[in-house]
């Protein structure tokens, strides 16, 4: 080969190099692309770190608390945060070091769907009443971000109770649906927090036992007026369990 047409073909190289290397700085210079429709997160997350990404991190390991506490959804990250981490790190075969990471969010990824529900629940089925989420105790979105929080603890006690389908029989009601099926006026139903739960491949006690586990400030159930059918699940503001044919009492 002529050494002028050597030279050419070279140069001709080192300008197709150059412009790959160019395209792919460019695509790493560019923003993560999304996990899935719910949402991404995009850092590391540890004790004293705060804001939005946070409190969506709250949501999710909202299950794992100490036994009889709840994870406060605040956006800081504090040491019942970091416990709640490595809390759900071991149940799902991660590494425990209480510093969500990327092998962290990818096991929240397998679980939740495009709508930020975990994949054994639905909005539908914490809302046998209306479509809207309206005319509870809260607005309408508050009910709903309530109900998403409940279904999270539900997730985690189903997979503590190995991954065995929960059968939920009520949640979020309006005013008129509670009125219709004579709830209580100041039933936690028409805050979109709780859910009532009948038994199926688990008994209604080893449900409020297990619940004691998984956030739940309030339960109730068998041995409770009007629970011999069902164990309710809530996080009301202090800690009332009630199911004294199980022993769960506060």
């Amino acid at each position: 080969m002529p050494r002028r047409t050597a030279r050419t073909v070279l140069a001709l190289v080192m300008v197709a190099a150059a412009v790959l290397v160019g395209s792919a700085a460019v695509a790493t210079a560019g923003p993560a692309a999304p996990k899935d429709g719910c949402f991404t997160w995009d850092r590391d997350l540890a004790q004293g770190a705060s804001g939005d990404d946070v409190k969506e991190l709250q949501v999710r390991v909202s299950g794992y608390p100490a036994s009889g506490e709840v994870i406060a959804v605040d956006g800081k990250f504090g040491p019942a945060t970091k416990a709640a981490v490595s809390r759900f790190q071991k149940a799902y075969g991660v590494k425990a070091t209480g510093k969500a990471d990327s092998a962290t969010y990818d096991k929240i990824y397998g679980l939740q769907d495009n709508d930020c529900s975990p994949k054994h629940f639905s909005f539908a089925e914490l809302n046998n009443c209306n479509s809207d989420w309206s005319g509870g105790a809260v607005s309408a979105a508050q009910a709903k971000s309530n109900a998403l929080r409940t279904m999270w603890k539900l997730e985690a006690l189903r997979h503590s109770l190995g991954d065995k389908a929960l059968r939920v029989t009520s949640g979020f009601r309006s005013k008129a649906c509670n009125d219709q099926v004579g709830g209580a006026p100041s039933s936690r139903h028409l805050y979109g927090d709780s859910a009532d739960l009948g038994a199926g491949p688990h008994s209604l006690c080893t449900l409020a036992k297990e619940a004691r586990n998984h956030g739940f400030h309030g339960i109730l159930g068998p041995g409770y007026p009007g629970h011999d059918d069902h164990t309710h699940v809530d996080h009301r503001s202090s800690k009332y369990w009630d199911a004294p044919d199980c022993g769960v009492t506060s």
